[in-house]
């Protein structure tokens, strides 16, 4: 068996293995009628990128399904490892930080 066939191989493994962990239980068929230019590139594209147009059109829909529900969470999403660094202090909107970093060195070198 030749190494391209071995890489062949265990790439397709690889996908089936990442595919039944994901519990992908069943996909399902779309037709979609596009414009053939826009068919003809995007499969060009596909193949450059070593994918089907199938799955760089799922992974664009999914991509777009996350980020519409990340937009309607209406805030940003804060790791908690940030969150632990909370002090509770509140700094006002309108606070000069030069002013203020210059008080503090001011009565810091008194």
């Amino acid at each position: 068996m030749s190494l391209q066939t071995k890489n062949l191989l265990n790439t397709y493994c690889n996908y089936i293995f990442v595919r039944k962990n994901r519990l992908y239980i069943m996909d399902a068929k779309l037709t979609l009628k596009l414009d053939k230019y826009v068919v003809d590139r995007a499969k060009e594209y596909a193949t450059s990128q070593k994918r089907s147009l199938s799955r760089l059109i799922e992974s664009y829909l999914k991509s777009l399904i996350e980020n519409d529900k990340k937009e309607n969470k209406n805030d940003i999403e804060i790791s908690p490892f940030v969150k632990s660094l909370r002090t509770g202090v509140k700094i006002p909107a309108n606070i000069n930080y030069k002013e203020a970093y210059s008080d503090y060195l001011a009565e810091k070198y008194k």
